[in-house]
């Protein structure tokens, strides 16, 4: 069975898209060993955030690839790949804006997706696309990906159909060419 995994990171220095690469170069063989694939990293456009999808057999087999890497993987966890109806690869490579969202309470995807819904003519006016989620194992934490102009018509957008969120930021995507696409 496949366990789908989320690394957060930060960063200070900034990191270039030739970092992420050199790093993804770097865990290569440890990842190799135990099983851990890396699908694709969004890089804050400011280079001081990254997401990374990987999938591993678990979590601690990723953990202790990213150790043996070097890599931080505190901010690391277990989750699904929720895409939007009749989502292609294709349609993830436009992706660019990430949405944070963080709950005190448990929550389904489907009471966040309702209120989604509910808006969806705000998130049209302003020409924002919802392409994909990663939905935590826990309920208590979800990133949305967007295609859109701006990271500010997705803030407003979310602002105005009353979609909770902490933070939203443009990303560029690195990693291979054909991201997994997964509905759930």
């Amino acid at each position: 069975m496949t366990t789908y995994l989320f690394l957060e990171r930060r960063f200070e220095p900034a990191l270039m898209p030739a970092d992420v690469m050199a790093m993804a170069v770097n865990a290569a063989g440890c990842f190799g060993l135990h099983r851990v694939n890396w699908h694709y990293s969004l890089l804050s456009t400011d280079g001081h955030r990254m997401v990374c999808s990987f999938s591993a057999p678990d979590a601690e087999s990723a953990r202790i690839a990213m150790r043996q890497s070097s890599i931080d993987s505190t901010n690391l966890w277990r989750g699904h790949i929720c895409d939007a109806p009749h989502v292609s690869a294709q349609d993830v490579l436009q992706a660019n804006v990430l949405v944070e969202r963080s709950f005190e309470q448990r929550v389904s995807l489907q009471e966040i997706q309702d209120i989604e819904d509910a808006g969806l003519g705000c998130l049209q006016s302003r020409r924002v696309r919802f392409i994909r989620t990663f939905f935590a194992a826990d309920q208590k934490r979800m990133l949305c990906l967007y295609a859109a102009p701006d990271t500010e018509s997705v803030r407003e957008a979310q602002r105005q159909a009353g979609v909770p969120f902490a933070d939203a930021w443009p990303f560029r995507l690195l990693g291979p060419t054909e991201p997994v696409n997964v509905s759930y």
